[in-house]
């Protein structure tokens, strides 16, 4: 309980922290007005809508009455369309999830078997080629790789769809670009903790024992080396959240990303700090549940945090 207590607040610290930051860093971003109204208004009318928004207000009065709205629930109205910007974001969330949950399962399936085949035959050619695809998969940001995947596949051999939605092939891309970085990440991992637990005791008196080598790797050896491998993909939760802003505006994808795209280029401070807030609780969430679950599975990690 201890332990739970313990990651409980350091989650709600840390989103606080959060909070502050991007609230701190709106306002500091310029004024929405300039965005909202015409050029040539003048100033006057530019004074009114301050008003209007609550932006002539000292910074520690707008910071204050923030903070008391959130805990009441009350996480504001976007600047351009008056909306409340929960609705707003929970309209484009799904399209969001469209692409975030099909790339994680995309990572498992694929970054699974791979780290396995590489600790199996660690330092051969196969080993060294898929670690050094796996290097460049992490390497390369998302927004090149869309790219790259957009001229090759859509534009020179015109095989798929460049954006938008639609069909399934119009997901193809989008997803496997999101998906990489984490396919090389699960991999990676999957590798050194194999490795690391092919190289103990009990491994060898398994192999001593005459058991096929197949059955030592999936029965003896791989279970017990994917706990870390499991926090990792607990984390990716968050992380292809957040990542899928850079996807969506890539491929024209209608999600919460281009959402907070938009509200960054309009100054629409509501908007933006929700959005953030949002990403941000996913993934701190995603830590605790992590956390959480490998100390119940390992209660050796409880003992170390305690």
């Amino acid at each position: 309980m201890t332990f739970v207590l313990q990651r409980s607040i350091r989650a709600a610290l840390t989103l606080w922290i959060v909070v502050t930051v991007v609230f701190t860093a709106t306002r500091m971003s310029g004024d929405p007005t300039y965005h909202i109204l015409p050029p040539n208004t003048p100033e006057v009318k530019r004074e009114v809508l301050r008003h209007q928004l609550g932006l002539d207000r000292p910074l520690v009065t707008q910071y204050v009455d923030y903070l008391s709205g959130l805990a009441d629930g009350d996480f504001g109205h976007s600047f351009f369309s008056g909306r409340m910007v929960t609705e707003m974001y929970l309209e484009r969330l799904p399209a969001t999830l469209n692409l975030a949950l099909p790339s994680l399962l995309l990572a498992i399936l694929i970054g699974l078997p791979i780290g396995t085949i590489a600790a199996v035959k660690p330092n051969s050619p196969v080993d060294r080629g898929l670690m050094a695809l796996t290097f460049v998969g992490q390497a390369v940001p998302n927004f090149v790789l869309g790219i790259v995947f957009i001229l090759l596949f859509s534009l020179t051999l015109r095989l798929l769809p460049s954006g938008g939605t639609g069909s399934w092939p119009h997901y193809i891309l989008p997803v496997l670009t999101l998906g990489i970085a984490s396919i090389a990440s699960i991999s990676r991992l999957t590798r050194s903790s194999l490795l690391d637990v092919l190289g103990q005791d009990y491994i060898r008196f398994v192999r001593a024992k005459g058991l096929p080598p197949s059955k030592v790797i999936i029965k003896h050896a791989l279970r017990n080396a994917l706990l870390p491998v499991l926090t990792v993909i607990g984390l990716q939760v968050g992380t292809l959240i957040g990542g899928a802003v850079v996807v969506e505006v890539v491929f024209a994808w209608p999600g919460a990303g281009r959402l907070l795209v938009a509200a960054v280029m309009q100054r629409d401070f509501p908007m933006l700090q929700f959005g953030v807030l949002a990403v941000a609780a996913t993934v701190i969430i995603a830590n605790v549940f992590v956390d959480v679950g490998c100390g119940l599975l390992d209660p050796r990690i409880q003992a170390r945090a305690s």
